[in-house]
């Protein structure tokens, strides 16, 4: 199975940080972002990544070119920004037509992602991909589901008011061809995976409770959170 990380963004929220170094290079413990989901990806069975780029791009490269595992991992530049579910369109053919797993690099996941591969595997029949999902303390800032007794997503609430729960959306998800390929076809009227493309397969995602930590790296709080979390002696 090969894996997307999405990588791109410009760490606006994280400003003045962001201005010298792309978000996914923020060190958290003793490697940046970037290097932990690599690390979680390949440890799982993913035999190949494709990491988009953009800001501050050539750091990304050069920390790529570092690694011992850099003749896996695939680099592609975007001189604007395509949108997530624009990315997922733009390298359509690295899945080959297969199932791959699509994640947002911004999050720091202590998760087990075989497990969660594992989950997709034996998912309902109906389902078309499988979303990992997690208990957040701020709901009105995230996507929030609900769902019914066999785990499916029935409702989908992106940062509302008045959120109805507090199980949100972590943006890494497995997808089968048949989403691929609605993104494919689509076109570029469809640029966001939440927005766009999520809602139009309500009653058809599947979902697993993350297993262990996951913060959007999103504030200097959270990013702060992180680096205690990654301190503690249960955290490889």
């Amino acid at each position: 199975m090969r894996a997307i990380l999405l990588a791109a963004g410009l760490g606006t929220r994280l400003q003045p940080l962001t201005h010298d170094i792309p978000k996914c290079l923020v060190e958290i413990g003793d490697q940046p972002l970037l290097g932990y989901w690599l690390d979680a990806l390949f440890e799982s069975g993913i035999d190949s990544i494709l990491v988009n780029l953009h800001h501050h791009s050539q750091q990304v490269e050069d920390f790529i070119q570092e690694r011992s595992d850099r003749s896996s991992v695939h680099l592609a530049y975007e001189r604007r920004l395509l949108g997530t579910a624009g990315t997922v369109r733009e390298n359509y053919d690295f899945f080959s037509g297969e199932a791959g797993v699509v994640l947002h690099a911004d999050n720091f996941c202590t998760a087990n992602i075989s497990k969660f591969i594992c989950a997709h595997e034996a998912r309902p029949k109906e389902a078309a991909l499988t979303m990992m999902t997690f208990v957040t303390d701020a709901p009105m800032a995230c996507g929030i589901v609900e769902l019914d007794e066999q785990g499916l997503v029935q409702e989908f609430h992106e940062k509302v008011a008045s959120p109805p729960s507090n199980l949100a959306n972590g943006a890494i998800y497995v997808f089968e061809p048949e989403i691929l390929d609605f993104v494919r076809d689509s076109g570029s009227q469809v640029r966001d995976i939440s927005k766009d493309v999520l809602p139009q397969f309500l009653g058809r995602i599947f979902t697993w409770r993350a297993d262990g930590d996951l913060i959007d790296i999103g504030t200097m709080e959270n990013l702060e959170k992180a680096r205690r979390l990654v301190q503690r002696p249960s955290v490889a």
